[in-house]
């Protein structure tokens, strides 16, 4: 499946973004979604997965209660709304997908098998 991931942008403390991910091919409804991120000098960070049907999500620490990453299998999209950002959040996010038919959520990279190019936001305090 190849990603195209959108929606970054410069914006204040205390603002909103949404990113979206379109992928194509049609297995997409079969794979994990996720967003990581990272900053510069930075490794790559685990943001927010969600599972193939869309039952359950799973966030970072830092972004719980602030961030929500959804899915619309029927536009093969993935979406992450960022809510009262801040000058932490600060990196290139990057939407990945999971091997078909996995249902278990991974926090690391190397688990998933594809990946989009990436969309920079940036928040200024």
């Amino acid at each position: 499946v190849q990603l195209q991931a959108c929606g970054g942008g410069l914006v204040q403390a205390g603002g909103s973004l949404r990113l979206s991910c379109a992928a194509s091919g049609r297995d997409f409804n079969m794979r994990m979604m996720a967003w990581f991120r990272q900053a510069p000098g930075k490794e790559r960070d685990f943001v927010a997965a969600i599972t193939d049907n869309g039952g359950s999500t799973y966030y970072a620490d830092s972004v719980k209660g602030r961030f929500t990453i959804t899915r619309d299998n029927a536009k093969n999209t993935a979406y992450l709304q960022m809510n009262s950002l801040e000058p932490e959040d600060t990196a290139v996010y990057y939407c990945a997908a999971g091997r078909r038919g996995i249902a278990s959520v991974s926090y690391y990279p190397y688990a998933y098998e594809s990946w989009g190019q990436g969309t920079q936001v940036t928040v200024s305090s």
